[in-house]
């Protein structure tokens, strides 16, 4: 699954950083690494930008740039309950 695919509420770690070049290298300087947790906090009303909390700061995404960011939800989070 990837970041873009999660709800507001959700928690996950992460499992591969995608995309090339200057794009990954960006992603992986703002602390989006293999095995970090993170959480979805909001999401615009049409869904893009996404805000996630990670390393105990928010981050806001382009929906774009988070499908390219692969992650598996944590346990507590795979029975599909929402919020």
């Amino acid at each position: 699954m990837t970041l873009n695919d999660m709800k507001i509420g959700q928690s996950a770690v992460v499992t591969a950083v995608g995309g090339e070049g200057a794009l990954r290298r960006r992603l992986l300087d703002m602390g989006i690494t293999p095995r970090t947790a993170l959480m979805v906090r909001k999401m615009a009303p049409l869904g893009d930008p996404i805000e996630i909390r990670i390393r105990g700061y928010e981050l806001t995404l382009r929906k774009e740039d988070a499908a390219k960011i692969t992650v598996e939800l944590l346990p507590e989070e795979k029975g599909g309950r929402e919020r």
